[in-house]
């Protein structure tokens, strides 16, 4: 008679060989993505590892090697310097302006194409082309083509207007240096309206039409409906597009560098134009670090948040 016994049925355990073999199956799946894992760690990670290293460090590449550890001496500069502080009331300022504007003129326009029209296709291919320009040729055209004193658009138009009135022409207008948050934030809205109105698009197109319709046969006005059933249902999509939208203008840099320079007066400064100037400009690697990693773990909480309202929704789409 065998000695060798089967493993009880009361326990619930599956034999060994099992289990290894279902081990096996599982690497065997996940193998294929080590080296896109790898790649990754490789090119986020390590050089974030060492921006952490670098950011406890006083260092000024001018002077190479008087290099020493401060310890968390950075990050006290981050928030005490006065230039910084000023970067980070311009980042939340140009932050805030431009998502606020470009959610309500994205939502204008989002509700304008979702209605039936000819020519809807032609009208959403142009309101979408904003946002494919790359960000350094839609500051340049912002830059020459309409803020220019001598030759924009805007003085071009103003020019005109005076003339139509009989007057001479009219004052020429440095926009940029007359305007510089508020040409930077018309510019970065042009760009950004479209995402936006894309995101909210969507929402509209997700509403159940049978709500809609009932809305209509118990006699609610367009005013109505809007404010109790299309607006409470385009909530989550406001929040996604509002929270994406400020990651990546928060770090708006192209904009910033090319039309204003910062300036005048470090009136439109960012964070990311901070640290550029601090590690560029001044060669403190130590405290440009320091803002960066700052920066970094900002973007994070956004972007957590972000990931919430996204996994909402689809919480939301699958219940249906």
């Amino acid at each position: 008679m065998s000695t060798h016994t089967r493993p009880s049925k009361k326990t619930g355990r599956p034999p060994a060989r099992r289990v290894k073999s279902a081990r096996i199956r599982t690497w065997r799946r996940r193998f294929p993505l080590l080296p896109a894992l790898i790649f990754t760690i490789i090119v986020t990670q390590l050089p974030f590892v060492a921006t952490l290293v670098i950011s406890t460090f006083q260092w000024n590449i001018l002077q190479p090697g008087d290099r020493h550890f401060t310890g968390l001496s950075n990050y006290t500069a981050v928030f005490t310097d006065e230039r910084l502080r000023s970067a980070v009331v311009n980042t939340v300022v140009l932050t805030a302006s431009v998502v606020i504007i470009s959610v309500v003129l994205g939502l204008c326009l989002a509700l304008l194409l979702d209605r039936r029209f000819l020519g809807r296709g032609l009208a959403r291919t142009l309101l979408i082309a904003p946002f494919l320009v790359m960000p350094v040729a839609a500051a340049l055209l912002w830059k020459h083509a309409i803020y220019n004193p001598d030759y924009g658009l805007l003085n071009g138009t103003l020019n005109a207007v005076y003339r139509l009135f009989g007057a001479d022409n009219g004052p020429t207008v440095d926009w940029v240096s007359s305007f510089p948050m508020p040409a930077l934030v018309i510019a970065l809205v042009w760009q950004w309206t479209p995402f936006m109105m894309l995101i909210l698009l969507a929402g509209l197109q997700a509403q159940p039409g049978d709500v809609l319709e009932a809305a209509r046969v118990d006699g609610a006005s367009a005013l109505q409906t809007f404010r109790l059933i299309t607006l409470p249902h385009l909530r989550q999509y406001i929040e996604l597009g509002t929270v994406l939208g400020s990651i990546f203008v928060v770090q708006t840099f192209d904009a910033v560098y090319t039309i204003t320079q910062g300036g005048p007066g470090s009136r439109t400064t960012n964070l990311p134009y901070e640290i550029y100037l601090t590690m560029f400009r001044k060669f403190e690697y130590g405290q440009a670090a320091a803002a960066g990693v700052v920066v970094v773990i900002g973007s994070i909480g956004i972007a957590t948040f972000a990931l919430r309202v996204v996994a909402s929704l689809f919480r939301e789409e699958v219940s249906r």
